[in-house]
């Protein structure tokens, strides 16, 4: 059963929607890193320290969960799908072995995309029987980018489908 959409008034092209895979990209890393105190829009990420990401891997629930080969393709085919359900446009998707980029319109808080991105991935991937932990494949959150221009949305597909790297079979 699918959840009430919840109509909201916005000018925004689209949503550049990425989620991660649990314990793959924790505070400290060298890539930097966002929280709370560090997500706006110009502002530096949190900077790298060995320390701090240490101590967060550390206290880790479980181990951290990478997409391979099966998984990756059923995480992109229930994304599509839920698009397809929703009737909200998918513009591109790239399941990565440690992270999700989507590319939706959607006209809806983008909290709403995100949440039924994740749980609907999560439960085809428990029904093609290659999650079969109890707790969540994906880290908390997500980030929920609006794309207000074509430009933002034409350089947000290029940037999911050509610049994450060689393409995973």
């Amino acid at each position: 059963m699918t959840q009430p959409h919840h109509e909201f008034v916005s000018n925004h092209v689209a949503f550049h929607i990425t989620f991660r895979c649990y314990g793959t990209w924790l505070h400290g890393d060298s890539r930097g890193s966002i929280d709370r105190f560090h997500n706006r829009y110009g502002t530096p990420d949190i900077p790298p320290n060995e320390q701090w990401k240490k101590y967060n891997e550390r206290n880790l629930k479980r181990p951290p969960v990478n997409l391979q080969k099966q998984r990756r393709a059923v995480v992109t085919e229930a994304v599509r799908e839920i698009c397809d359900t929703r009737k909200w446009c998918l513009w591109t998707v790239n399941v990565r072995t440690n992270h999700v980029h989507t590319v939706v319109t959607a006209h809806c808080d983008p909290e709403l995309v995100l949440i039924a991105l994740k749980a609907h991935a999560t439960r085809k991937m428990r029904e093609a029987r290659c999650w079969d932990n109890s707790k969540t494949p994906w880290a908390r959150g997500g980030s929920k980018k609006r794309l207000w221009t074509e430009k933002q949305l034409y350089d947000a597909i290029a940037y999911v489908e050509y610049e994450q790297g060689e393409p995973l079979e």
